[in-house]
């Protein structure tokens, strides 16, 4: 991972999203670990991702993907974290951040986060399990049937328990991959986004 670089991003955007943290992870609920900001610059200049759009972000941390997002694609962004104390930090962040005025975050969990009817992009990056991930769905799927729209969801370093389950939701197709091997140096076959669609 190149630090340097996501250190000079952090700089810009004013805030501090750097390091990982194990404290509040178990087996649903993943570590808090910020996806390498040229994973999110390779996903920004795919132009699914428009100031018109509103991103959801599961399991949001310290709010990188929701704070850069919305400063290179001038998107809206919605981050939620069920973890209080990383949730202290992204609202610090807050305070200071460039693009602070298009993100807002919700304290909660993720399988019982009720979607606001304007998100039309929805990123994950591991956040939880797949038992979590079913209920996550779901009640994505409550929303897209109330209000019915084009969803695409991010799904960035994917396990195989995940693409699994991902392959059996009828209302998902799959539509395309960004590949993210090349950005560091080794072939892992998970370095890379895969994008579902629901609703045409």
């Amino acid at each position: 991972m190149n630090d340097t670089q996501d250190n000079k991003w952090d700089k810009l955007l004013h805030i501090k999203t750097m390091g990982r943290d194990d404290s509040q992870s178990d087996q649903y609920r993943y570590p808090y670990e910020p996806t390498p900001y040229s994973v999110l610059q390779r996903l920004a200049n795919t132009g699914l991702i428009r100031k018109n759009n509103m991103l959801l972000d599961y399991g949001c941390g310290k709010g990188r993907v929701d704070f850069f997002l919305s400063y290179q694609t001038r998107c809206r962004c919605l981050g939620v974290e069920y973890d209080e104390r990383i949730y202290e930090k992204v609202m610090e962040n807050k305070k200071e951040a460039v693009s602070k005025e298009r993100v807002s975050f919700s304290l909660a969990n993720a399988e019982e986060f009720q979607l606001p009817e304007q998100i039309d992009r929805i990123y994950f990056f591991n956040p939880f399990s797949v038992e979590i991930l079913r209920k996550v769905m779901a009640r994505i799927m409550e929303s897209y049937y109330e209000h019915p729209r084009q969803i695409l969801c991010f799904f960035y370093y994917p396990s195989d328990e995940y693409l699994t389950y991902l392959m059996t939701v009828d209302e998902m197709m799959f539509t395309d991959e960004i590949d993210c091997s090349d950005l560091f140096g080794g072939n892992s076959e998970r370095e890379r986004i895969m994008i579902f669609e629901i609703g045409q």
